[in-house]
């Protein structure tokens, strides 16, 4: 009896132990030399209008990289590392077409270039594009339905930048 209670205790402290470990990718390949990111205003050369687009993206990564805590974000002149980023294009298409043609979901496509440098080295990491979307059904407050699109595909890119940052993925 007493051998049984000493296995059961063993498991339950080894399952209590396992529980407690958690494994993240967060920093994984982030060279150990850069501690700062700056993140400019992005570029707008997408020619779509949408007035505030690059703040959203802007204010948007710069918060996702706060709640990461991987870089510490500061201004450029403190910076270990630099990540300029464009957005290319914002493409709002028929995603789906009912019976008689008739378009019942848009999908709003955007695409960003990003540069991320290591201005220790003076080397630049990547250069990468990266695109994503977000749909909305073309009835009711098209305008409203519009922008969560535009902020679905906005929250999207600005995860993938994340990650290709932290975890070169």
């Amino acid at each position: 009896m007493e051998f049984n209670k000493k296995i059961l205790l063993t498991f339950v402290l080894t399952a209590i132990v396992l529980a407690g470990c958690r494994y993240s990718f967060t920093g994984a390949s982030v060279p150990p030399h850069l501690k700062t990111i700056a993140i400019p205003i992005f570029k707008d050369r997408s020619g779509s209008g949408e007035p505030t687009l690059r703040d959203d993206f802007t204010n948007q990564l710069i918060q996702k990289f706060i709640d990461d805590n991987s870089l510490q974000v500061t201004d450029k002149s403190n910076a270990n590392a630099l990540l300029e980023c464009t957005i290319i294009s914002l493409r709002d298409a028929p995603a789906i077409i009912s019976g008689g043609e008739k378009v019942t979901t848009r999908r709003v496509t955007i695409t960003v270039q990003a540069v991320y440098k290591d201005l220790v080295k003076r080397k630049t990491i990547f250069n990468k594009n990266f695109s994503n979307f977000g749909d909305y059904n073309n009835e009711g407050d098209i305008q409203t339905l519009r922008e969560q699109a535009i902020q679905k595909a906005v929250d999207l890119i600005t995860d993938d930048i994340l990650l290709a940052v932290v975890s070169n993925w």
